[in-house]
């Protein structure tokens, strides 16, 4: 567990469905609910950050089952971003993926946040993304 600023950043905390989906309302605007236990029992890791025990970070990472990790869904609620929690939280997720086996880890991401993720030590890529629904 690393502490940044005001938030203890903790591997694997498996948060109840109800804070993340406060946590997901906060960060996305995002108001329909979701089941995050079918979702976090396919994961290779999470990482969540926390502030007086309550959750205000989360990021996900996905497997293929080999060498290739996919982090997904970083998010710090908005009241406490700009404090390092994000960076915190990908760095965890980083080294957590590769102590676990992973050879590769991806993201994808808005140009906007391009910035963010090459200081987290990312390199730009080709890919391709096809929306389903």
């Amino acid at each position: 567990m690393e502490n940044v600023q005001q938030a203890e950043i903790r591997i694997d905390p498996f948060p109840p469905s109800d804070d993340l989906n406060a946590l997901w309302q906060a960060a996305w605007g995002d108001d329909k609910p979701h089941d995050f236990a079918r979702i976090l029992s396919r994961s290779l890791l999470h990482v969540g950050a926390y502030a007086d025990k309550r959750l205000i970070g989360f990021v996900n990472v996905a497997t293929d089952g080999g060498k290739h990790a996919f982090l997904l869904d970083t998010c710090v609620h908005p009241a406490m971003q700009r404090q390092g929690i994000a960076t915190a939280m990908v760095k965890a997720a980083i080294q957590g993926s590769a102590e676990r086996g992973a050879e590769w880890i991806h993201v994808d991401f808005e140009p906007r946040l391009e910035r963010f993720y090459r200081s987290c030590g990312f390199a730009p890529t080709a890919a391709g993304l096809m929306r389903l629904r």
